[in-house]
């Protein structure tokens, strides 16, 4: 419960829900938009500072992927070290994560459902198990679900109506998700400014 209230009263901080979970206070009927706290109603929102502002961004980006403070400093020096924009190669590193793609790619209601069918060794790459969410996945391989060996996943993963990245092709029937090539920055579905992500850890 507390896990929970913890999402919550960040997602009431920032104004709407960064997981889409359908019990957040900030998308019910009465949705609590505003910071969590007996003020939190009545306060002003206050205009952030421009670290504020890439502060902001980047709690965002590591809410949405569940990522720890190490897990997302390694993918910006991961992505300054690749040729290209670093913002765009910052969020294709992240959006590369196996629990990522298994999240986006409609398998998993949530990233912490993402990562708990990974670790708990429901998914597959190229026919063999990975148990680490932060599998790096490339174009031409294809993650599965084996129902016979893990048939309450691949329900859950057949029940959910999601809108699926142009850069994936699933297939719910025989549950592959097949990677087609590398996103585009405008195509990943985060509501994150990753460019001030990048000037974060820059400065």
């Amino acid at each position: 419960m507390k896990k929970a209230q913890a999402k919550h009263k960040l997602c009431r901080r920032l104004g709407y829900c960064v997981w889409n979970m359908p019990n957040c206070p900030t998308v019910k009927g009465k949705a609590r938009t505003y910071a969590a706290g007996l003020q939190g109603k009545n306060a002003k929102r206050k205009k952030l500072s421009t670290f504020g502002e890439m502060m902001q961004e980047k709690q965002k980006l590591k809410a949405h992927y569940a990522l720890t403070e190490n897990q997302l400093r390694n993918a910006f020096l991961a992505a300054k070290r690749k040729d290209g924009k670093t913002n765009e190669r910052l969020m294709q590193e992240i959006e590369a994560r196996l629990d990522a793609i298994v999240y986006h790619a409609g398998f998993a209601p949530t990233i912490f459902a993402a990562k708990q069918f990974v670790s708990h060794r429901h998914i597959l790459v190229d026919g063999k198990i990975v148990d680490r969410g932060s599998y790096k996945l490339k174009p031409g391989q294809v993650v599965s679900i084996n129902a016979e060996k893990s048939p309450a996943v691949a329900e859950i993963a057949k029940g959910i109506s999601s809108t699926v990245p142009p850069y994936v092709e699933t297939d719910k029937e025989t549950l592959k998700i097949t990677i087609v090539r590398e996103p585009m920055i405008e195509e990943i579905p985060v509501n994150v400014k990753a460019l001030s992500v990048v000037e974060y850890y820059a400065r």
